[in-house]
């Protein structure tokens, strides 16, 4: 039925430009639409040549606009007459993305690369930085506040600059629209306003983006600074622009207008617009249209409210529109003129190319992808001979399906307004494991034929089982065990067969394991096995597998021999050792017929001690991972210095006999005693002082001990109570703060100095150090 095109326009570019003067700025005409949107002004080739022009000496270290590069990411189109879909690449060029986005939206590239330079001087930056490119087009980046951080990126920021320009021509209700508008000087409200009758779109687009107008200080200086009221977005916008490409308007007094949507449907190129000249501004203008080499005359008198609000007094028949018939389907060549009236010359509203349908189907093949055992697919499809839904018919190697394209999608309308919205198709078509070739067509109805809409080939999922018996170990009843397993063809939870012994069990590996849905996302989590087998006990021979599903055989997941314990307890008793008032000892024991902790007997010369083992050992829970890590013991029992038997057992639960540990005879030292020790580690002089550090212990106390200095027979205290490293190494018993530092104060020359260690309890006081040292 309709392939609307945007509103891009034509205009030819300049080879070279004159510098321009203050005198020629028109506010209310910065630049026309035809040059604002005229998206074939420059090809990806000619943006490149032109930055590198700009850019002849990049400074080292930096990556200057020409050569710089960027991921971008695709973007979907925004709606019909809007931003159509971007495809992102990776590291691609910035010339590519300048002049995608341009196309996508419908914007001058040669507009973007004024906007670049004069929001950030990218265009020439010899040294541009990481910051530069971040906020490249000013877009989201307020005169009154800080940028917002979710549009940074070059990419982010030219798209979106294009993108906000097609907004505000699509949705052109604004604070700044064509007709008198108060625009200010600067963003300084106090430095006053004036009004600017806004001739055309694509100047109130850019009072939109940068909402101030330049002072007369500001255009006496187009090329440095004006004084504190005078703003310079606008005025470099248009400096820049005519100096680089030539006149960003027309002639002073031509009509100005604009071609709002241009379609084609069979044998027919649809248009409708506006068109006024201010001149004679409540005169209908008349309309030329070249389709190809033939000329077609209208006249712009009917209604149409924009020149009214331009122009009052103008009236509100200024709109133009019609249908042109073409003898044929194909592509043609469609330029539209606005003649004009009085002072100026002809507009040219805009160039277009377009393409009649021959009536055949049109659409699209989105996307093909597989799935374990299914081809899925979806696109869009519609024939312009009516807005019905049609049949897309599919084949997956050789077998045809048909679907009807009658889902709701929006992908079609940006060329087929007419046909509606509900022209998508999809659907998920069984198919066997390995290659599919799948193929979509679009059937006709009407004029034309069947459309292919394309051919892609997928593999489907297939084979034999994948996973993997995770662990395997033995508990006081039973078997246990846990792994995954998954088979191509189905994202079905398949069953998993266990023989123990030649007895059969089955699960199913149906249970949740997020590893499994990480390294296998089309088939998701639920594919874990686990579970515990009743075993009498005594050696078993376990054996599993992944069973087939379609295509395949099945998995063998191993076979491993695992003992059942049951009787006594196991165990060990690591170490016993004589100290400071008793016995000390550590081990282990568990009884296989239970989980929990048993009782540890220990008798010393005939006096009982009950011990538990339910202490964290990590080597017991790693040996025997069905009982658990809470299997040690140990403990100092109180016991008199001198020699003792010690003997201990681990007690035993249910079947079987006690575990003796055995016994040893151990030896419980006598409690030390006697006078202190210690060591003065260093004594030294400073100016006006004597300066200590060491350690000191007495053998009668775990406490600290007092340390004597004496300079010159006077005497000074400390407590040796500080952390230190050599008294815990050397009397490891007693812990390890027993340091001492001190400084004293003392008389210039010869010093007698003594160090002491203060006795507590049985024995004397020891000296510790003694030296005459100089205080300088």
């Amino acid at each position: 039925m309709a392939a609307v095109l945007t509103v891009p326009t034509f205009v030819t570019p300049v080879d070279s430009a004159a510098a321009v003067t203050g005198s020629q700025f028109q506010p209310g005409n910065i630049i026309s639409d035809q040059v604002f949107f005229n998206t074939q002004s420059m090809s990806e080739a000619d943006i490149q040549a032109f930055l590198v022009g700009k850019e002849s000496a990049c400074n080292a270290g930096y990556t200057c606009l020409k050569d710089y590069r960027m991921d971008t990411v695709s973007r979907a189109a925004v709606a019909p007459g809007h931003c159509a879909a971007y495809d992102g690449v990776p590291n691609e060029l910035a010339s590519s993305i300048i002049y995608k986005a341009a196309q996508a939206c419908g914007i001058n590239p040669q507009v973007l690369l004024v906007l670049l330079q004069k929001e950030t001087s990218l265009v020439s930056s010899s040294s541009p930085t990481a910051s530069t490119y971040r906020k490249a087009a000013g877009y989201g980046c307020p005169d009154t506040s800080n940028c917002d951080a979710a549009f940074y990126g070059f990419y982010n920021q030219v798209y979106k600059a294009a993108w906000q320009f097609r907004q505000y021509t699509n949705f052109p209700a604004r604070t700044y629209a064509i007709g008198p508008t108060r625009i200010q000087w600067s963003p300084d409200a106090s430095c006053g306003a004036s009004t600017v009758t806004i001739e055309n779109q694509a100047t109130a687009n850019l009072y939109n983006y940068t909402p101030y107008q330049p002072n007369g200080a500001s255009l006496a200086s187009l090329y440095t600074t004006g004084d504190n009221c005078s703003s310079y977005g606008n005025r470099n916008f248009w400096v820049f622009f005519n100096n680089w490409f030539g006149p960003s308007t027309t002639a002073l007094g031509s009509p100005v207008g604009q071609v709002k949507e241009i379609w084609a449907t069979d044998n027919m190129i649809n248009m409708w617009g506006w068109a006024v000249d201010g001149s004679a501004s409540s005169n209908a203008l008349a309309i030329h249209v070249k389709v190809n080499d033939q000329w077609v005359a209208w006249t712009a008198d009917a209604p149409n409210s924009t020149a009214e609000t331009m122009y009052p007094g103008a009236g509100q028949n200024h709109g133009f529109g019609g249908s042109i018939a073409v003898p044929q389907a194909g592509p043609y060549s469609v330029c539209v003129f606005a003649v004009n009236q009085g002072a100026g010359e002809n507009t040219q509203l805009g160039c277009y190319n377009i393409t009649v349908p021959d009536g055949s189907p049109a659409g699209e093949l989105k996307d093909v992808f597989s799935s374990p055992g299914s081809v899925s697919l979806w696109g869009w499809g519609l024939d312009p001979d009516t807005t019905n839904p049609i049949q897309i018919h599919v084949t997956v190697n050789g077998i045809w399906t048909v679907l009807q394209a009658n889902s709701p999608s929006t992908a079609s309308l940006g060329t087929y307004p007419a046909s509606g919205s509900n022209h998508g198709f999809g659907g998920v078509i069984p198919a066997a494991g390995g290659p599919a070739t799948v193929c979509v067509y679009a059937v006709n109805i009407g004029a034309g034929s069947n459309t292919t809409l394309g051919c892609r080939t997928v593999v489907v999922p297939s084979g034999s089982p994948i996973g993997v018996m995770s662990d395997m170990w033995t508990t006081p009843t039973g078997i246990s065990m846990w792994g995954w397993a998954l088979d191509p063809d189905t994202v079905a939870a398949i069953p998993v067969h266990v023989t123990v012994d030649g007895v059969w069990t089955v699960f199913t590996a149906d249970a949740a394991n997020a590893g499994v849905g990480q390294a296998y996302p089309a088939y998701g989590p639920n594919h874990g096995f686990g579970g515990t087998i009743k075993a009498n006990p005594g050696k078993h021979t376990v054996c599993a597998w992944g069973v087939n599903q379609g295509l395949g055989a099945n998995l063998a997941l191993g076979c491993r021999t695992v003992t059942v314990l049951s009787g006594s307890p196991v165990g060990a008793l690591n170490q016993v050792w004589g100290t400071a008032g008793g016995v000390s000892m550590w081990g282990w024991a568990l009884d296989p017929d239970q989980t929990g902790p048993i009782p540890v007997q220990v008798r010393i010369d005939g006096q009982w001690t009950v011990l538990s083992a339910n202490s964290a050992n990590a080597a017991v829970g790693a040996a025997y991972p069905g009982y658990g890590p809470n299997h040690g013991f140990g403990a100092t029992i109180a016991a008199a210095p001198g020699a003792h038997e010690v003997c201990a057992w681990g007690i035993n639960v249910a079947s079987g006999a006690n575990l003796n540990f055995g016994c040893q005879t151990i030896i419980v030292p006598a409690a030390p005693s006697g006078p202190p020790v210690g060591l003065v580690q260093d004594l030294w002089a400073t100016a006006g002082t004597v300066e200590s550090w060491g350690w000191a212990i007495d053998p009668d106390s775990t406490g600290p001990v007092t340390v004597i200095v004496t300079v010159n027979g006077t005497k000074t205290t400390v407590v040796a109570d500080a952390p230190s490293a050599a008294a815990a190494a050397q009397m490891p018993g007693y812990g390890a703060n027993h340091g001492y530092g001190i400084r004293i104060p003392a008389q210039t020359g010869s010093n007698d100095v003594c160090v002491t260690a203060q006795n507590i309890g049985a024995g004397a006081d020891t000296p510790l150090l003694c030296r005459t040292i100089a205080v300088p």
